[in-house]
């Protein structure tokens, strides 16, 4: 899912709960964020957060495949330990992006080769649901079209095995933060390659119904002088999805792609404010979501009753934010009650 803190344990990113059935990612009865963390710096700090907190808004964990076969202290399998909490386990299954052969500057997703086979292994170790990246660099020459074409086919095959395989895709194409770029270009680029996935996804037979897309939302390059209000942020992510994205789609969960914790709740609050949409548009958030916990824990087993605290209070607003009732005096209020 997104750029995340890497290690040997895995967190939680969110999703709200859709109002209509949805693949087992969903929940129609509680507002249970879709889980898309990576790499918390030590699982425990999720694991051993108060249950009736956790699984009110946690509803999935992406783990590595290092991590897929850990136990936790008393034995229990990660997998099996997210799942008596009401958390399905997940797998990022893409072996990491390198340059796209001949188009500089453009980058591609692998891992295909015997992916099939991977995710049969996966799903006898709990796994139920998967995700694939793809990346987007962003100028006024970038991504090519070379690029936008060979990450939308890469995309569709990996959802296409995974539908074979009875694995639940999450589709994760996501444009990049990174750069000077102006919002303009950014919604550009965002349609083009959204309008490319799924022309390939139809092409690979892929169910939309049975499939979530983790898009970027459409903000400017960080380095560029006008940055963008949540409204504009809402305003422009709306249209391009819109334009774009099939309303048979299960389920649209943003990603934070370097947004502060705050800008990605404050963001998503502003889209979900907009009025009703063809989706459910829910977060899975890794570094907006993590960054907090990670920073009050220190890598000090002391500290992790604080760390869960500082999670617990990032879920709580973000899950605010996917139903529009996020505000910025949330940030300072005390969550521990």
């Amino acid at each position: 899912m997104p750029a995340h803190h890497r290690s040997d344990t895995s967190a939680a990113g969110c999703r709200e709960t859709p109002a209509r059935r949805r693949p087992r990612v969903h929940s129609a009865s509680r507002h249970l964020p879709l889980c898309a963390g990576e790499g918390l710096a030590d699982q425990r700090i999720v694991a051993r957060t108060p249950l009736r907190v956790v699984d009110a808004i946690v509803s999935g964990v992406i783990l590595y495949e290092e991590t897929l076969g850990q136990r936790a202290d008393d034995g229990t399998p990660l997998p099996q330990l997210a799942a008596r909490q009401g958390i399905v386990p997940g797998i990022k299954v893409d072996a990491g992006k390198i340059p796209l052969a001949l188009a500089p500057g453009d980058e591609i997703t692998q891992g295909l080769d015997g992916l099939g086979r991977r995710l049969d292994a996966y799903k006898q170790q709990g796994a139920r649901f998967a995700k694939w990246r793809a990346v987007y660099n962003v100028s006024d020459t970038l991504p090519s079209r070379l690029a936008i074409k060979a990450n939308a086919h890469a995309l569709a095959r990996y959802a296409a095995i995974c539908q074979e395989q009875g694995v639940v895709p999450i589709v994760e194409p996501e444009v990049l933060i990174d750069g000077d770029h102006s919002m303009a270009r950014s919604a550009e680029v965002t349609q083009e390659v959204l309008h490319a996935v799924f022309h390939a996804l139809h092409n690979h037979r892929v169910v939309l119904e049975h499939m979530l897309l983790k898009p970027s939302m459409v903000v400017p390059g960080k380095e560029h002088a006008q940055q963008a209000s949540p409204d504009e942020v809402a305003a422009q992510t709306l249209r391009v999805l819109r334009r774009t994205v099939p309303a048979a789609v299960a389920s649209i969960n943003f990603l934070s792609g370097g947004q502060t914790p705050a800008e990605a709740s404050a963001n998503l609050d502003a889209i979900n404010r907009a009025g009703p949409q063809p989706w459910p548009l829910g977060f899975s958030y890794g570094r907006a979501l993590q960054d907090p916990a990670l920073q009050a824990w220190k890598g000090q087993p002391a500290n992790a009753r604080a760390s869960q605290h500082a999670l617990l209070k990032r879920a709580r607003l973000n899950s605010a934010a996917s139903v529009g009732k996020y505000s910025a005096a949330m940030e300072t209020a005390d969550e521990r009650g």
